[in-house]
């Protein structure tokens, strides 16, 4: 079986100054959850909203669910304040909105390590998911993933990014003969992302769909992202998250395929056959490489 922390399939937003909804959580289908001090908290509203995050952790803790909450960037300087209130075991790492460059995270990772050293935390323990979401971050995507050990997964954020360049997010469905949205103005940095993360081998995690009433939509949003290589998306509604679970997690029958490739090629080693079919396909590495995939997507060994 893989590492359960390692490849999470959706993220869900919970509004950090929204007490009755971090306690409604407690009852979510999601099982990864983001606490949000940043995006959806106004300005004058930061501390309190630290504060009742603070509050709200051991709770949702002890339900069950793996937290990631999302800190001020490091741009704000609100970051730190933030992590020292909510550092603690209870907690599996910290989303953080904004990070541009290696240098930012290596700053980040002197803030953690000493927040985690106060609260009685293991050094290095808490992870960091950092989000990807201006042109200098998509420029630095690969550097930013590789810089630390903590980055187990990286976002890419549609929105911050088209503010940050200047654009609008429109839609483009005549550039394939599929329903599938096409965003031209996101092709590029939505792939480059994914592809950083890839070869940095950090989980990609793609932008939440901010049409939360619109299930069609978000699966034709989720099934792209799949298809450029996100293993998993954020979700800002709890009604999303069925939906992105549903296309980011195998299907029993690609599960089934996997793994018949798999004994096939296995069989074929000891034999000592070099060519091998299954269903009139050929199997060679790089099926055996998607197969593997699929299992370990699946949570499979």
């Amino acid at each position: 079986m893989n590492d359960p922390l390692s490849n999470p399939r959706t993220l869900l937003f919970v509004p950090g100054n929204q007490p009755k909804m971090l306690e409604k959580a407690v009852g979510f289908d999601a099982k990864w959850l983001i606490p949000d001090l940043e995006d959806s908290v106004p300005s004058g509203e930061k501390q309190a909203a630290r504060r009742i995050v603070a509050a709200h952790i051991p709770l949702l803790a002890k339900a069950g669910k793996l937290l990631a909450p999302r800190v001020n960037s490091m741009a704000s300087g609100l970051a730190e304040d933030d992590i020292n209130a909510l550092i603690s075991n209870d907690i599996i790492g910290i989303s953080i909105g904004k990070i541009g460059n290696a240098d930012e995270v290596s700053e980040l990772e002197e803030i953690l390590a000493n927040a985690e050293r106060s609260a009685g935390v293991t050094v290095g323990s808490t992870t960091i998911l950092p989000w990807l979401e201006t042109a200098e971050a998509v420029i630095n995507a690969y550097a930013i993933c590789k810089s630390s050990d903590r980055i187990r997964w990286a976002a890419f954020g549609a929105e911050d990014f088209s503010a940050d360049m200047g654009i609008s997010r429109t839609v483009d469905k005549t550039e394939t003969n599929t329903q599938t949205a096409f965003e031209p103005g996101l092709a590029y940095p939505r792939s480059a992302v994914a592809i950083a993360a890839r070869a940095a081998g950090v989980h990609a995690l793609d932008t939440p769909y901010t049409k939360f009433r619109d299930p069609e939509g978000l699966r034709e949003d989720a099934l792209l992202a799949k298809a450029i290589g996100y293993k998993g998306k954020l979700a800002i509604h709890p009604a999303q998250v069925e939906v992105i679970e549903s296309v980011f997690k195998p299907t029993n029958a690609e599960i089934d395929r996997a793994r018949k490739v798999l004994a096939i090629a296995a069989e074929a080693e000891v034999d000592g056959r070099g060519s091998i079919s299954l269903d009139g396909e050929m199997i060679d590495m790089p099926v055996i490489l998607r197969a593997q995939n699929i299992l370990r997507d699946a949570g499979i060994s």
